[in-house]
């Protein structure tokens, strides 16, 4: 790669005068632009030395790849005078630039709900389990638990296991929301016990007992305060975090040293304790239910309709970021499950994201660009799991015509869904394999609206897009195809096997929670989650990348394999904080050598995944590459192998 050639194309994609900071991590670089629109979009996505685009949280990335994006970044600032920023800097240029106040509450949702999804999922799956074996109906007549009385107890402890998560919410939400705000988590957890103390009116009980008048109260100065709980509640706990936490900075500004340290804990709590039961709790309930009364009565009112125009817009919303606040309003249904009878988002997300993945599958059989069929590959099995980014970015918006037809189609399977009354029951991947979320009775009609939306989607791209993309008869495809195929397989064939660099449990990369590792577009891998905080060398090689924030390395093999580790998802933002390395770039290695440390605790504390990716990038030099799945793994077992031809 000639960096300084690439650097040119991409300063001129960019525009003249777009580009507001800069920096890069291990894989690529992250800009803050003033307009997206200037971009030219075409010349990026077809220059042969880049690996696609991704815009998120306000940054436009590119993605370049390990080793080169280095020298890209240094020749870009040298190109377009933009100073050297430090990841620090990008994100606090990236906040000043946000001026919307809808993605600004967007973006603190998704900053307060989405470190708590691990628990959440965890909960719904639970729950979803738990339906599967007390639901009637889905096996027969009668549910598992009464065919196999056996099992009664499991099923027991499986529904307490699922249901904490959801009746101690305001914890959880107590803890993120505070962090978010800049106060004490820890705090802010404890103002969350507040407000579920067993003493308290049960959250779920609190209508009820108003209605009847039971409910009793406090007399404070003269005030009658309720002693309800909040329960499944979620704006009157980020009300109450955002006070807790201006409270706490308040104090800590004014007082000083130790009496700092004993009394501003003891200030924010108690202040923010009245403040909540008296005033701010009873107010914030009243909205939270306002809206979860009006969106119910919108479905039911609208009923399949509601769930089709929801559909047809669902992939749009995405593409805003918009989609990132949908968690605290599904929570909230899921919380709240015998009033609501479930949510109705997921069913939607399902069918549109199966939608748009089948779209993107009919593009990796029309088109004849190996660089979009690579992507389209990878992209589609990723959106029809529930992560749809790289598919809409990637492929279908740039063709224009998937992306619509993906919206038509989950329009129509939506609605079917909607008029058969398919709702879920707990959280869960919302694709192909979301009928586990699903309530028992509910699970076929859902899996008919999936089919529904993914037949509606590949057919029509397929029968539009071959006239669009003047795709040739399917004979002649096909003779050229086994003709490659069976050169292909009269090559001599050779393999190297890659092994673990951390001990954990291996998963399927495509299940780690970053579009570009997830998609594939920076090669096949393999990732782990892992127990120790050691990275170990897995080949015998050369280093040939080493990042300044210790999280990444790039080592090739004695037989050419190139081979990307990195340390957790977006731990680049943490600038080496909690990260050792001991080696350097142009080292000679060992398998087992040991790389590097990391502490994961303190990754899990900045609200960071530690999950390790491995991932060969000249994955197209291969034909096949082979990883273990869903097992525990040990440093220097085999992870991937890599099977090449005997001519490259």
């Amino acid at each position: 790669m000639k960096h300084r050639e690439v650097a040119e194309r991409v300063a001129k994609a960019l525009g003249e005068d777009n580009l507001i900071a800069a920096t890069h991590c291990a894989t690529r670089l992250r800009l803050v632009v003033k307009e997206t629109k200037k971009i030219d979009q075409t010349a990026l996505d077809d220059d042969p030395d880049l690996k696609g685009t991704f815009e998120a949280n306000g940054q436009f990335q590119i993605i370049v790849g390990p080793g080169d994006v280095n020298e890209v970044y240094k020749e870009l600032i040298s190109i377009t005078g933009v100073g050297e920023a430090t990841k620090a800097d990008l994100k606090e240029v990236t906040a000043q630039k946000e001026t919307n106040p809808v993605m600004k509450l967007v973006k603190l949702l998704s900053d307060i709900f989405v470190p708590l999804i691990p628990a959440l999922v965890a909960g719904g799956l639970l729950m979803a389990l738990n339906n599967v074996l007390t639901g009637e109906g889905l096996f027969g007549p009668k549910s598992i638990v009464e065919m196999v009385p056996g099992i009664k107890g499991f099923a027991e402890i499986v529904n307490l296991m699922a249901s904490a998560p959801f009746a101690f919410l305001p914890i959880l939400i107590g803890f993120s929301a505070t962090k978010r705000f800049g106060g004490n988590p820890y705090l802010g957890a404890a103002a969350g016990m507040m407000l579920v103390m067993p003493e308290l009116v049960n959250g779920y009980g609190v209508a009820e007992a108003v209605a009847t008048g039971q409910m009793p109260h406090w007399d404070v100065f003269g005030l009658h305060i309720a002693q309800a709980g909040y329960q499944g509640q979620v704006l009157p706990v980020i009300g109450v975090a955002w006070i807790l936490a201006t409270l706490e900075k308040f104090f800590h500004k004014h007082l000083n040293n130790a009496v700092d340290f004993t009394f501003t804990p003891l200030f924010s709590v108690i202040i923010t304790g009245f403040v909540t039961f008296a005033f701010v709790g009873p107010l914030l309930r009243g909205v939270s239910n306002q809206l979860t009364d009006g969106l119910l009565w919108l479905i039911n009112t609208l009923g399949g309709v509601g769930y089709g125009l929801f559909g047809l817009g669902y992939s749009a919303v995405v593409l805003t970021g918009l989609h990132q606040s949908f968690p605290a309003i599904e929570t909230q249904l899921l919380a709240d499950i015998a009033k609501t009878g479930g949510s109705f988002l997921f069913p939607i997300a399902s069918a549109a994201n199966v939608a748009q993945g089948a779209a993107c599958l009919a593009i990796f059989f029309l088109s004849k660009n190996q660089k979009q069929k690579g992507l389209a590959s990878s992209a589609s099995f990723s959106a029809m799991l529930g992560i749809t980014e790289p598919a809409l970015f990637g492929v279908n918006l740039k063709l224009k015509f998937p992306f619509f037809i993906g919206l038509v189609a989950a329009g129509i399977g939506a609605a079917f869904m909607g008029f058969t009354g398919v709702r879920n029951v707990s959280l869960g991947p919302a694709g192909i394999i979301g009928f586990i979320a699903i309530s028992p009775k509910a699970i076929p009609m859902f899996m008919i609206g999936v089919v529904i939306s993914f037949v509606l989607a590949f057919a029509a791209t397929m029968l539009y897009g071959r006239k669009k993309l003047n795709v040739p008869s399917s004979n002649s495809q096909g003779t050229e195809t086994s003709e490659t195929d069976t050169t292909i397989n009269r090559k001599r064939a050779f393999s190297e096997e890659i092994t673990a660099p951390v001990e954990g449990k291996a998963v399927d990369l495509t299940s780690v929670n970053d579009p570009v590792f997830a998609s594939g577009t920076m090669g096949k891998g393999i990732a782990i989650i892992p127990r120790l905080g050691k990275i170990y060398a897995p080949i015998d090689g050369v280093v040939t990348v080493t990042s300044d924030s210790n999280h990444a390395y790039g080592i090739q093999s004695e037989k050419g394999a190139e081979i990307l580790l990195h340390i957790g998802i977006d731990t680049v933002k943490m600038a080496g904080d909690g990260f050792k390395t001991y080696i350097k770039q142009g080292q000679k290695l060992k398998k087992g050598d040991l790389l590097g440390e990391f502490d994961m605790a303190k990754i899990k504390e900045a609200g960071f995944d530690s999950t390790v990716m491995m991932i060969v990038t000249n994955s197209f030099e291969y034909l096949e590459i082979n990883s273990i799945k869903d097992s525990d793994i040990k440093v220097g077992d085999k992870a991937l192998t890599l099977i090449q031809s005997e001519s490259k």
